[in-house]
């Protein structure tokens, strides 16, 4: 889902300016460890299904992170990592049913009401004390958000982020799902060629996220086990360098390398997607019909992140000149961050993120992080 709606939004944006730096020379698509990012990993069972699950930090507000349909947890591990550099939080990244680690008895049943359940039933398990708990979500993981925070079992909740995704410009988007998700490769040879795709194609923009959150992405097709399973062995500890400070030295695609990219030609390689989302389309429609009235009928701090504010339909341009949520749209970063700004730019985000959580007083500020203002644009 977030491959497509990615590919049709950025599809509007002008083209991009030849002043953009370039990147030349060869790139390094070895995957790397999760344990860079996060502190912890381990899988929580309820009611007999399995959710894998990464956590960091001991004190603060709990922020439960909720990715997008075909991603998986890791797609947070960059922001995640920054966030816990700015403020004082536990992170909590979690698989969705049917994606990543996560392992459940019904797989296929990706309706908007199991997937928000199986949120609220992680979190009220690992939740043992009363902190605020802050729900962040990705596309479907956005809609996922909404749906939870109006759940009755959820207690504690302060606050909603949702991340590049509105109902009216989803819905319209749905009819150019299935053309869309046939045009990418179906199979790797290896789960380097699988990061040098995502990078190369511009679904992200930020090789070091592509090369933590790709393999959460693929499953071995023999074997049906998440990639993710393999590298546990295989990665040597210390291989990755040093996270880079914000802003300086995350590595891109240059402009030409992405404009003559062409897809492999790949049948039957060794890697194929966790979650085949073209299996998926009776839950499209149910993903995100009456997205907007729900999120604005949260009663918590929201927050709405944009790539660009050409996406926000009519309804939230309403709500929001009415001062019912705040919005931040990253227009300034075009042509460096498509549909999954928190990869793309994630030291951009973690800035407007932890401002957010200051502003309304859900974290401390570190010692190195200041609060600045947080223009709409």
């Amino acid at each position: 889902m977030s491959f497509m709606h990615r590919t049709l939004l950025t599809s509007k944006l002008p083209p991009k300016s030849s002043s953009q730096p370039r990147r030349r020379g060869k790139h390094d698509f070895t995957p790397v460890s999760w344990k860079k990012y996060f502190e912890n990993k381990r899988d929580v069972v309820i009611n007999g299904n399995s959710f894998r699950i990464y956590t960091s930090g001991d004190k603060g507000p709990l922020l439960v992170f909720l990715h997008g349909g075909g991603f998986s947890a890791l797609s947070w591990a960059l922001l995640s990592s920054m966030l816990c550099e700015m403020v004082e939080c536990q992170i909590l990244a979690m698989d969705l049913r049917g994606h990543g680690d996560t392992i459940t008895q019904n797989d296929e049943d990706l309706s908007i009401e199991t997937l928000s359940s199986d949120v609220v039933d992680v979190i009220n398990h690992v939740h043992a004390e009363m902190r605020p708990v802050i729900l962040i979500g990705h596309s479907l993981g956005g809609s996922i958000a909404v749906h939870a925070a109006h759940n009755s079992n959820l207690s504690s909740l302060n606050g909603i982020v949702v991340i590049d995704v509105v109902e009216g410009t989803a819905l319209g988007a749905l009819s150019s799902m299935q053309s869309i998700l046939r045009g990418r490769p179906q199979s790797f040879n290896s789960i380097e060629d699988a990061i040098k795709w995502s990078v190369q194609s511009g679904q992200l923009k930020n090789i070091e996220s592509a090369k933590i959150s790709m393999p959460g992405q693929l499953k071995n097709s023999k074997t049906n086990k998440p990639a993710t399973t393999e590298l546990e062995n295989e990665i040597v500890e210390g291989s990755l360098s040093e996270l880079p400070h914000p802003r300086s030295n995350v590595e891109s695609i240059a402009e030409d390398e992405e404009a003559t990219f062409k897809p492999p030609d790949v049948s039957n390689g060794k890697y194929s997607w966790r979650i085949d989302l073209r299996s998926t389309e009776n839950h499209w429609p149910g993903w995100f019909q009456g997205l907007s009235k729900l999120f604005l009928s949260t009663n918590v701090q929201k927050l709405l992140l944009l790539a660009s504010l050409d996406r926000l339909d009519t309804d939230l341009t309403v709500a929001h000149m009415q001062g019912k949520f705040e919005v931040h749209a990253f227009e300034q970063s075009r042509g460096h961050c498509g549909h999954v700004i928190h990869e793309d730019i994630p030291d951009a985000v973690a800035e407007v993120f932890s401002t957010y959580l200051v502003r309304n007083k859900f974290a401390q500020p570190k010692s190195n992080f200041e609060v600045g203002s947080m223009p709409c644009c």
